[in-house]
């Protein structure tokens, strides 16, 4: 039975990940920067209450992710897998148009908030003299560039750099780094903003078919994922769900198969 944490786990992929690993027996750590989990969370994993903990974490904020990995231990005995998945997005616009606010919390979250967890979970498990770190990649990891959303892009190609940079520096630790490329998810990062308002580009005509091509729901991504991530013993692993013999079969099949995601 392998103890888990994931950051960012009350809802999308990081929920997915954390109900997949339940399943398939393991003990999971929830966290988020809400006080406590939603109702609808607590009576969906009912049955697996004895197997999970919920632990308020702001990833911004290093003693909240030294607290997570602290709590997590004490309640599990040790960590197995560290999973950076907590991130944010800016308002579909212009970078030069983008408030500071915004500017700030998308850094600080999706890369500062990153290394800080690589940091407090590297160091714990070096202490442990085992496990593995991964964080999630997103557009930019590719070095893709797509207008108005360069913010988000810019700290998803550091996370890359970082986490092959980190997997370097583990080399022989009995640590292990990797990456998740996730592709595209039916997600709030899509249906909506980061005020919780309704995202107006998925009523683009363009972004609709190409998104729903591509696109998955986070609970199909998530079955690929934990399998993997439970059986991996490679450092520097990039465990890809839309790799691009995927995305080039699913463009070839579009006009005969139909897909409504947005």
């Amino acid at each position: 039975m392998k103890n888990i944490v994931i950051t960012g786990s009350t809802k999308g992929i990081g929920f997915a990940m954390a109900n997949e690993f339940l399943h398939a027996g393991c003990q999971v750590t929830l966290s988020g920067r809400r006080a406590n989990l939603d109702q609808e969370i607590v009576d969906l994993l009912h049955d697996m209450k004895d197997r999970y903990i919920y632990v308020p974490c702001d990833v911004r904020r290093k003693e909240d992710l030294q607290r997570l990995w602290d709590l997590s231990v004490e309640k599990w005995g040790e960590i197995d897998i560290w999973i950076n998945n907590a991130g944010v997005n800016t308002p579909h616009a212009f970078a030069l148009e983008t408030e500071d606010t915004y500017t700030r919390d998308v850094i600080d979250t999706n890369l500062t908030g990153m290394i800080y967890g690589c940091q407090v979970a590297s160091n714990g498990m070096l202490s442990q003299g085992k496990g593995a770190v991964y964080s999630m990649e997103g557009l930019g990891s590719n070095r893709m560039i797509q207008p108005k959303t360069i913010l988000y892009g810019t700290t998803k190609s550091a996370l890359t750099y970082f986490m092959r940079g980190l997997s370097m520096e583990l080399k022989g630790t009995g640590v292990i780094a990797g990456r998740l490329s996730p592709g595209m998810m039916l997600t709030d990062f899509i249906t909506k903003t980061p005020d919780g308002q309704e995202a107006t580009i998925r009523h683009d005509p363009r972004f609709r078919k190409i998104f729903n091509i591509l696109a998955d729901h986070p609970e199909t991504v998530a079955k690929f994922f934990i399998p993997r991530m439970l059986a991996n013993t490679k450092n520097d692993a990039h465990i890809v769900w839309l790799t691009q013999t995927k995305a080039a079969m699913r463009f070839i099949a579009s006009p005969l198969r139909r897909r409504k995601l947005v």
